[in-house]
């Protein structure tokens, strides 16, 4: 036991390998899961004037009470808004992942296509977004699909339309300015999964007579699933809570989730219900993530018997 705790305090498990390995789970202890607590924490809290925190915990005559209020979870499950609005965040996540993946994915195979002096180039493009303001980005939007804007200005002048559509605060905005912010994030991962796949399996299934699309649809997108699914995630769990995006192109059809948030903190000043509103959204996206995570293992444990 002595030997176990000198160990443990002049650092001689740590070897360059544990290292390494605990590194990543360091950083997700400190930026996600305390967090997560504090979060979680506040969420059973009660509403104390002056404490935003709330309070959970209380120490009276030597005794420690211990009052966790589950009247904000009840709340969320039966109130109608809520529910709508989580369901609206998943439907537009949803749309923006699927837009992405159907843009991304040829952007993504092209590049990992092209001659290799002109892929630095093509990369760079997709990365060229992110050099400039996130808001301005946004923002030339509005200048773009305003009644007034480009786009209306272009469609009358080449006789698509006649009178100016609206354009701005609708769904259409909402999902146009979260698939131009999000596309990015889709196609790195891809090209980074397309780019190193071995070009062998397409030469063999052409001279065993498969089409090039059979062998697109046979070969390259099941080997570049990992890429998907990558891309995926990336896209669609910041897209749940997104709210500048919805803030300045969206309308009152496309409440989402990010301003009920914004609300529930900053407006009603209500912190236990704005942390029960938090752990929601990260509950419905992990919960789904960790069962298809346990699926994928047991798929792959189930092809290496």
């Amino acid at each position: 036991m002595l030997k176990f705790l000198t160990d443990l305090l002049t650092l001689r498990w740590l070897t360059g390998r544990r290292f390494v390995i605990a590194v990543p789970f360091v950083w997700l202890v400190f930026a996600f899961l305390i967090p997560f607590l504090i979060v979680a924490r506040i969420s059973f809290s009660e509403v104390d004037a002056g404490n935003p925190f709330g309070t959970l915990l209380t120490y009276a005559d030597g005794i420690v009470n211990i009052k966790v209020k589950i009247a904000n979870y009840l709340f969320i499950w039966g109130d109608e808004l809520y529910v709508l609005t989580y369901l609206s965040s998943l439907k537009y996540a949803a749309i923006t992942t699927l837009c992405c993946l159907v843009i991304g994915y040829p952007f993504a195979y092209f590049m990992a296509r092209a001659r290799a002096s002109l892929r630095p180039v093509l990369l760079m493009m997709v990365m060229m977004p992110f050099w400039t303001s996130f808001l301005l980005r946004i923002y030339a939007w509005k200048g773009i699909l305003a009644n007034h804007g480009i786009a209306n200005h272009v469609l009358m002048a080449l006789g698509v339309i006649q009178e100016p559509l609206h354009l701005m605060n609708t769904p259409f905005s909402l999902v146009i300015g979260m698939v131009y912010a999000y596309l990015p994030f889709m196609i790195l991962p891809l090209y980074a999964n397309l780019s190193k796949m071995d070009m062998r399996f397409l030469e063999a299934a052409a001279d065993l007579g498969a089409t090039p699309m059979q062998a697109f649809w046979r070969i390259t997108v099941p080997l570049s699933k990992s890429g998907i699914i990558a891309g995926a995630m990336l896209v669609f769990i910041p897209a749940v809570g997104e709210y500048v995006i919805p803030e300045l192109l969206g309308g009152p059809e496309t409440l989402m989730i990010g301003r009920v948030l914004w609300d529930e903190f900053f407006t009603n000043n209500d912190w236990p219900m704005a942390s029960s509103v938090t752990v929601v959204v990260i509950l419905l996206i992990l919960v789904p993530m960790a069962i298809l995570n346990k699926h994928q293992a047991e798929q792959r444990e189930g092809g290496h018997k």
